[in-house]
């Protein structure tokens, strides 16, 4: 069985770029804000919402690859978004 969607952040929490992880974009706000978000369709928009901000702001190409493996860890799939991006 699946579990829930993970957060976004896959670990790195530097808060390097105007206040934006190197990694994963988020701000400190939005990474308590992700927290908050019990259904898995929520979840997904907010994810969306942040390649949005990632795709903004660039250099941030790395963080699909690096969420995948965050998502395959918990056994859950990847949201369709994700894959997109990642051209699959």
């Amino acid at each position: 069985m699946a579990k829930k969607l993970p957060s976004p952040c896959v670990d790195v929490c530097k808060y390097k770029r105007e206040g934006h992880c190197i990694a994963c974009s988020m701000t400190k706000t939005q990474k308590s804000m992700f927290k908050t978000l019990k259904k898995d369709k929520h979840r997904e928009a907010f994810v969306d919402l942040l390649m949005a901000q990632q795709e903004q702001m660039g250099k941030y190409n790395a963080w699909p690859q690096m969420y995948e493996k965050r998502c395959v860890k918990v056994s859950t799939p990847l949201p369709k978004s994700v894959l997109a991006k990642m051209g699959r």
